[in-house]
């Protein structure tokens, strides 16, 4: 199985590595970050793994989408500046092959986690608009806020959902 997961965040980038990890030896897995993912062609793989950071009840928006948003026309980023996050690759990816499968994380407050709102919910539709199956359903990881750090035993619930998955696809 050819895997890609597209993440957002040193966190997210933690938890797409033990996602990988739990993917194992099923899969051949490119992990890159989502201004990584806007830069690189579309990708022939089985199973697309996309994940970010939960704000304000949903999926970040990043600067891209915001100055979309207000109308502006985008603007090119500074030198080493990030260009795109989650969020704003959905908004400009190519829809799914044929028989397509994906699956969709999010990071999450701890102290929100049974308030609505998920970006991991969010992702999870985005890919099904674009025509891929969901594998599995979206997960949300926990963190704590100041600093922001993943709950003790999130990345090994990471690397089960990514053993989960392999199982699955």
């Amino acid at each position: 199985m050819r895997a890609r997961l597209v993440y957002e965040s040193d966190l997210g980038k933690a938890l797409a590595y033990a996602i990988a990890e739990g993917l194992g030896p099923r899969a051949t897995v490119r992990v890159v970050s989502a201004a990584d993912a806007a830069r690189l062609p579309e990708p022939a793989v089985d199973l697309l793994v996309v994940g970010g950071p939960t704000h304000a009840f949903g999926a970040a928006h990043t600067y891209g989408l915001a100055r979309a948003a207000l109308g502006a026309r985008p603007v090119p980023a500074a030198e080493g500046e990030e260009t795109a996050g989650v969020r704003d690759w959905l908004a400009q990816a190519a829809p799914a092959p044929l028989a397509a499968r994906a699956a969709a994380f999010g990071t999450k407050l701890a102290t929100t986690s049974r308030l609505p709102g998920s970006t991991a919910h969010t992702i999870g539709r985005r890919l099904r608009t674009l025509g891929y199956e969901l594998a599995t359903t979206p997960a949300d990881f926990l963190v704590t806020c100041t600093p922001p750090t993943l709950l003790s035993g999130e990345l090994r619930r990471a690397w089960h959902w990514g053993a989960h998955l392999a199982a699955t696809v």
